[in-house]
């Protein structure tokens, strides 16, 4: 979605408006309980809901390199700064959109009720988590791609997972956020909850 100064501003409004709402209407169906499984199960409900359209916007949420990391979580015009995507000329900065990380954060501030992952890309938030094992990985948990090592952290890609070996994503420029198998990228890197 390429849109002018005026309707960025107008979409972030619904978005943010849209955002509030959902959170309310989780919060009221008794979501708000601080139990870790009821946590979980919020994101995934948010994240569903984002893929579903509920957020106010006239369609599908697109990818936008950048896209979801200003100063407040939710979809964003994205940037060109660094961006390395098959599409010419870059269309991150007018496309309001969200990248993987930026929906990570967006979801998981839905969830938890604030800024849990805070801004930056997906190796900042990996170190606001616990890795979880894969016998324990739960749907609401994030999935992580790239090395993950004692001494470095290099990471590419998140997902929300939603259970069955699926992830709610941003995958790349020129999709929009939907559900793929976690087998989709490759270097898997593992599960991640916050703490």
């Amino acid at each position: 979605m390429t849109v002018s100064g005026t309707d960025r501003v107008l979409t972030r409004r619904r978005w943010t408006a849209t955002a509030a709402v959902l959170a309310l209407l989780l919060a009221a169906a008794g979501a708000s309980a601080p139990l870790r499984p009821a946590v979980l199960a919020r994101a995934v409900a948010v994240a569903h809901a984002i893929l579903a359209g509920q957020h106010g916007s006239t369609g599908p949420i697109p990818y936008s390199w950048g896209g979801g990391h200003g100063e407040r979580p939710g979809p964003s015009p994205g940037t060109c700064r660094g961006y390395t995507g098959a599409i010419r000329p870059c269309p991150a900065a007018t496309t309001v959109g969200l990248d993987c990380s930026g929906l990570a954060r967006w979801v998981y501030h839905l969830a938890h009720g604030r800024d849990v992952l805070g801004p930056g890309n997906t190796d900042d938030h990996l170190r606001r988590l616990t890795r979880v094992p894969a016998s324990r990985a739960r749907p609401g948990d994030l999935v992580f791609y790239g090395e993950i090592g004692e001494r470095r952290v290099r990471t590419h890609h998140v997902g929300v997972y939603i259970g069955d070996g699926r992830m709610i994503n941003a995958l790349r420029t020129g999709t929009e956020v939907r559900i793929d198998p976690i087998t989709r990228v490759e270097d898997f890197a593992g599960y991640f909850r916050y703490r």
